[in-house]
């Protein structure tokens, strides 16, 4: 149960990355910012319903630090999953390079970033690395505590990859100008192990910051769901 809890993850981190990163990266001048989104959201969507029932669909290390933080899951396996979703980015990214290499103009990813984060000179906005920080801790926020949300116990949890997979089609068209949008350690450090150079020395921060702002997340969850109870159809209509 454990392996294929973590073979899960592999799949759906797999599958997130090459997905969203891969739109980006082939398609990108095509689709524009709201297509880049999209597809970062439509691939968390169908792996919410595709691995959600066996792993819990984290595929993101901020989730999985939120969760722990949470107590709803324990160390041993939150790590597990950390070296599962980080596998799973590197082979999406290593898959993804090798495709686009292969094209008659062909690709040098330390010249082109494949899809990498970065800030200062390689943010798409020359955003500096303070305000990068600040918009990755908040928009992993966003998405950690969306997840929590809504798979609580008192959420209608069938519904849970609705809103989860929006909030990040959300998140990516705020944060694509700023950074070209992480919120997920793992899938900074698949393009930018093939990215080398500025990419790697930059990762720190796509690193740390999703991790605070999973944490802070989880903290937050914790002091607005510690005790509650689903709001009856009358209170709902009267909130209304």
């Amino acid at each position: 149960m454990t392996l294929r809890r973590a073979l899960a993850e592999f799949v759906g981190t797999f599958v997130l990355v090459f997905g969203g990163v891969g739109a980006a990266v082939i398609a990108g001048e095509q689709i524009g910012f709201l297509g880049i989104a999209f597809a970062f959201g439509l691939s968390l969507l169908a792996m919410a319903y595709a691995i959600g029932p066996i792993s819990g669909c984290h595929i993101n290390p901020a989730v999985t630090i939120g969760l722990l933080v949470s107590r709803r899951i324990d160390a041993g396996e939150a790590v597990r999953y950390w070296v599962a979703q980080i596998l799973g980015a590197i082979a999406a990214a290593g898959l993804l390079l090798a495709i686009v290499s292969a094209r008659k103009a062909g690709y040098d990813a330390g010249v082109e970033g494949l899809g990498s984060n970065g800030y200062g000179a390689h943010s798409p906005d020359g955003y500096p690395w303070g305000a990068v920080f600040a918009v990755e801790v908040l928009l992993t926020a966003f998405l950690v505590f969306t997840v929590l949300a809504a798979t609580d116990r008192i959420a209608s949890v069938a519904f849970a990859g609705i809103p989860i997979g929006l909030v990040l089609v959300l998140i990516h068209l705020v944060g694509i100008p700023v950074d070209n949008t992480s919120v997920n350690p793992a899938r900074s450090i698949g393009p930018a192990l093939f990215t080398g150079g500025w990419a790697i020395e930059q990762l720190w921060l796509f690193i740390v910051a999703p991790l605070v702002g999973g944490v802070l997340a989880a903290l937050l969850h914790g002091a607005l769901f510690s005790g509650a109870r689903p709001v009856d159809s009358e209170e709902s209509a009267v909130a209304a």
